[in-house]
């Protein structure tokens, strides 16, 4: 085994397993290899990829859903992760597996270099990210727009093709940020053949920024989505089904990150990743002395789907939401 314990195989076999469908999809994972970097390179000694040697092939991923989650068959969503020394040519190799690729993009890249990365690796989209946007502008990280993003010939071509962008979204405020609620719904209406999938529910992990957010106003635009990755509140999730329809959430955790142990939590208008691992996600409280015993992310996300989210659209939500998406796109 690489990850589970018998505290895991407990939560498995006790709380998951009775309530999952036969078939999961996790549509925000991030997949790359070594040589997607430059020879010598090495990410900073407190990273989450360090857990795996400095990267995170399917083949690994694969692995791990199979001792993580025996009697399911997983699908993935995957893109490789938003360092400034990736090669943004490399696209992770699925190999057979099932599933679909998006192309990591720049504002550096033209319109036409994206067209040729998605469509030599048969694509369905793209993920772009803050920190690129900074370089390129020249911007603080906190100072970085939606729109700064993705340029606009970039969205024209993606508009055109009727491909998806999923988007980490700026800013300290997230999702409570009026700048980035107006941006998010120009989008939206602007380039409505777009599939906008914004991750981590628009990184609404506490409450008040969700309450402060324009949730219900992207309930009107069919090409909105969210996914779920790294949300394990429970309260969050039933408010997002309260205010959006729950056949546009798709299931998502963020692996590996998901694959630390530990659990985010709200602490007085804010959120804290309690780590069980000294690795440095966000803003971190580690547990040294190893007193607790966590899970992973991943199952703590999973106890947190399987609360929030009513009966009759779990499945919905966990794989045929993400698969009707995704192969809809592949089949235009």
């Amino acid at each position: 085994m690489i990850l589970m314990n018998e505290n895991d195989h407990r939560i498995y076999q006790e709380e998951l397993a009775p309530r999952l469908p036969a078939r999961i999809f996790d549509a925000h994972v991030h997949v790359f290899d070594k040589d997607f970097f430059p020879p010598g390179f090495e990410f900073a000694k407190l990273s989450v990829y360090n857990k795996f040697n400095g990267e995170f092939p399917v083949s690994l991923w694969h692995e791990l859903m199979k001792e993580l989650l025996p009697q399911q068959e997983v699908w993935l969503n995957c893109f490789s992760t938003p360092n400034l020394k990736l090669d943004r040519n490399r696209v992770p190799d699925l190999k057979g597996i099932n599933g679909f690729t998006m192309v990591v993009v720049s504002p550096a890249d033209s319109a036409e270099d994206v067209r040729k990365r998605v469509e030599a690796t048969g694509s369905i989209g793209v993920k772009p990210y803050l920190n690129f946007a900074a370089d390129f502008y020249g911007k603080k990280s906190n100072d970085v727009e939606v729109f700064d993003m993705v340029t606009p010939e970039q969205l024209e071509y993606l508009n055109e093709k009727s491909l998806a962008v999923t988007f980490h979204i700026p800013r300290s405020a997230r999702f409570a940020d009026p700048l980035n609620q107006r941006q998010m719904i120009a989008l939206c209406e602007k380039y409505p053949n777009i599939k906008f999938i914004f991750a981590h529910i628009g990184r609404a992990y506490f409450m008040k920024n969700i309450r402060e957010s324009n949730l219900a106003e992207f309930v009107q635009y069919p090409n909105a989505y969210f996914d779920t990755a790294m949300l394990n509140n429970p309260d969050i999730l039933k408010y997002t089904y309260d205010h959006f329809p729950a056949e546009r959430i798709l299931f998502g955790t963020d692996a590996p990150i998901a694959l630390l142990r530990g659990k985010s939590v709200e602490i007085n208008n804010q959120y804290a990743y309690l780590m069980g691992e000294n690795y440095a996600i966000g803003t971190s409280i580690i547990d040294t002395s190893g007193v607790v015993k966590f899970t992973t992310f991943f199952y703590e996300q999973l106890r947190a789907i399987i609360e929030a989210t009513p009966e009759k659209d779990l499945e919905n939500v966990l794989f045929n939401n993400s698969h009707k998406l995704f192969t809809g796109i592949k089949a235009l």
